[in-house]
């Protein structure tokens, strides 16, 4: 913790005042983290058109995703942010795992009824985030969510350890619950229970696939001139196209933004 606290600096927490739950805050100075900057890469390595591998954004993301599994020094490669929104446009975030992707889009698993499971329901777009910090990248993608066949979630579901299997009866996401002992019992119970038989999936636990129709591919530069090329995927593929928009492969074009 000590050592946290000087990575931070000691005179910035000490220059803070902090409060109690309940009680006023003395004071609104801000933890100054101005001096917390990492050296990116350099422009010699920088991340121009004609180092994409593939014309085709899932292709590329193939590429970044295998070389990213080939780094020790990321711990989950499939690791990356979801973020959704309610319908009158209040957003949520969270980390879970991707499960698969192909030309179709990208898989992940969850409870139905938790938060974002609620929220996608109610407005079927989000946005997915990867950043792979040892490589100096992040791949953004933002699309339609659709529900994954049942056929499909009850495959992944008993593919999964049985000890996931029954947290998943165990826990019905995001409901409020008076402590973690109450998580014991139950896990305990239902590990009795299906000790020797099979775990059913729950009715409330299942899969979806979110369909890209942009994909941003950022590599960090050290001065702060970041890459960033984006994809977009047009309905129509007679769409004109403006100067600085290039033609993809299929219905995408893709477009180098400003850092």
């Amino acid at each position: 913790m000590f050592s946290c606290l000087v990575g931070l600096g000691l005179r910035g927490l000490a220059s803070r005042t902090f409060r109690s739950p309940g009680k006023a805050r003395k004071s609104s100075c801000p933890m100054d983290l101005g001096s917390l900057r990492k050296s990116y890469r350099g422009d010699e390595e920088a991340f121009e058109e004609k180092h994409l591998s593939s014309l085709d954004p899932i292709k590329q993301f193939s590429v970044w995703f295998e070389e990213a599994l080939r780094c020790p020094s990321i711990g989950e490669v499939n690791a990356m942010c979801l973020a959704t929104c309610t319908s009158d446009g209040r957003p949520s975030a969270r980390m879970l795992l991707l499960k698969g992707f192909n030309q179709e889009g990208f898989r992940f698993f969850t409870n139905h009824e938790s938060r974002k499971g609620r929220e996608l329901d109610s407005n079927p777009f989000a946005s997915i985030v990867f950043y792979w910090e040892p490589l100096n990248r992040q791949v953004r993608v933002e699309g339609s969510v659709e529900r994954l066949p049942e056929k499909e979630s009850e495959k992944y579901f008993h593919s999964r350890p049985k000890s996931s299997q029954i947290g998943a009866v165990v826990s019905r996401q995001s409901t409020v619950i008076a402590d973690r002992e109450y998580l014991r019992k139950k896990n305990a119970e239902f590990e009795e229970v299906y000790c020797e038989a099979t775990v059913p999936k729950p009715a409330y636990w299942g899969g979806y696939i979110l369909k890209p129709e942009v994909m941003e591919f950022w590599q960090g530069q050290t001065n702060r001139l970041h890459d960033r090329i984006v994809f977009r995927y047009l309905p129509s593929s007679s769409t004109p196209l403006g100067p600085m928009t290039h033609k993809g492969a299929g219905n995408w074009v893709y477009e180098r933004l400003a850092p």
